[in-house]
């Protein structure tokens, strides 16, 4: 047993001396909240072990030298004066309160060697903190408008990132949400999408409403709307013409062909007999049996029923702001409705498998030419939302 608990020792010694090496390269390299953090975690599960003093020792010496970085950094942007400081001072003030807040748990400290309590001076950064927000936030407000004042669409989205940040930071400041929802509005790249028909058939109205439906494609994101209607308030940046060139429906056919089958079956038994007409039994006296094998035909007709309709057309992308067309993809499809069936004459038994299956089919109408169309839909809008999906705008 001595070897376990001698090892374990040995093991618990390297682990806290690794523990105070670590904090002091962290300290040496300028990195004191990483120092700082390790020492306060040793700290919160023992202050009376063996390196107890080392730990606060280094959290005493990091803090300092942390606290009066932070303030010369501070004292540095009050100087210079430049957006990016007010920012920083005010995140770093924050950063201050939160070092504080982890130590002050622990306090006091007091070293075990000598009982002297160890220096962790704690300040009140709440009137630096507010007046520092206060700071960052107007700087917030002030760029948001500059950007706003530009009136672009990417700088009304930087306005809106930025409006962003300033609620998060102080909600219901000003007219802030009444900015988020214009630089929104500005920002967004409005898209007018139209089906146009230039063929001699119809398109059923369910269809249109189902390719003009973009809840369905999930293509609208933060800076894009794609509408199937116009809306008179908006003035569209891009549009998206759907142009149907053809749709050609190809005359019902229906196609027969027809052919025999032929099969040798067994068709129970019979008793064999001899050339005298004799029983002829096996050593025991019983009969002789023997399969009884027959020829079976069957006629068969195969019956395919077959309508085709082919759909052609462009999707072409318009720039509506300058007048000018951008790209166009081909949008083409063809639907085949085919139901085949078959009927027989003679005995089931010559049919082969796939002569089963199908006597189980019957006729069916037709489909009309507006379900043609329908039918055909479907690939038309999975082709449209691939164009769409892989050609966004932005």
């Amino acid at each position: 047993m001595r070897f376990p608990i001698l090892l374990f020792i040995s093991l618990f010694v390297v682990t806290a001396c690794s523990s105070v090496k670590r904090s002091q390269k962290y300290a040496a390299k300028g990195e004191y909240d990483k120092a700082i953090d390790l020492a306060v975690k040793k700290l919160q599960k023992s202050r009376t072990s063996k390196d107890t003093d080392a730990h606060i020792a280094i959290l005493e010496d990091a803090f300092k030298k942390a606290t009066d970085d932070d303030l010369r950094q501070i004292a540095f942007y009050k100087k210079e004066q430049s957006q990016a400081g007010v920012r920083e001072t005010y995140f770093i003030y924050v950063n201050m309160e939160q070092r504080q807040n982890k130590i002050r748990p622990l306090l006091p400290l007091h070293y075990q060697s000598s009982g002297k309590a160890a220096k962790l001076k704690m300040a009140d950064y709440s009137d630096e903190i507010i007046a520092a927000k206060n700071n960052y936030v107007a700087s917030l407000y002030a760029q948001a408008q500059d950007y706003m004042r530009r009136n672009n669409k990417q700088d009304y989205r930087n306005a809106h990132h930025v409006l962003m940040q300033l609620n998060t930071i102080s909600p219901n400041y000003k007219d802030v949400r009444s900015m988020l929802d214009e630089a929104h509005f500005k920002g967004t790249d409005f898209i007018l999408v139209k089906l146009n028909n230039h063929t001699a058939q119809i398109i059923p109205a369910q269809l249109q409403e189902e390719l003009l439906d973009f809840n369905t494609y999930g293509l609208n994101d933060q800076w894009t709307e794609y509408h199937g209607q116009r809306d008179r308030q908006i003035n569209y940046d891009y549009g998206i013409d759907m142009n149907f060139k053809l749709i050609d429906i190809l005359p019902e056919r229906i196609l027969e062909q027809s052919f025999s089958r032929e099969k040798r079956i067994t068709d129970g038994e019979e008793i064999r007999r001899d050339r005298g007409g004799n029983i002829v039994r096996d050593s025991l006296g019983n009969p002789i049996k023997t399969a009884r094998i027959i020829d079976v035909k069957a006629h068969v007709k195969i019956t395919t029923q077959q309508k085709n309709v082919v759909v052609g057309g462009t999707v072409v992308y318009r720039d509506l702001r300058r007048g000018q067309q951008m790209q166009s993809f081909p949008l083409t499809t063809e639907f085949i409705f085919e139901n085949v069936f078959a009927t027989y004459r003679g005995d089931k038994r010559a049919l082969e498998p796939e002569d089963l299956e199908l006597i189980t089919n019957r006729f069916v109408p037709f489909p009309s030419s507006e379900q043609m169309v329908l039918d055909a839909g479907d690939d038309i809008k999975y082709q449209l939302k691939e164009i769409l999906s892989k050609n966004k705008f932005n």
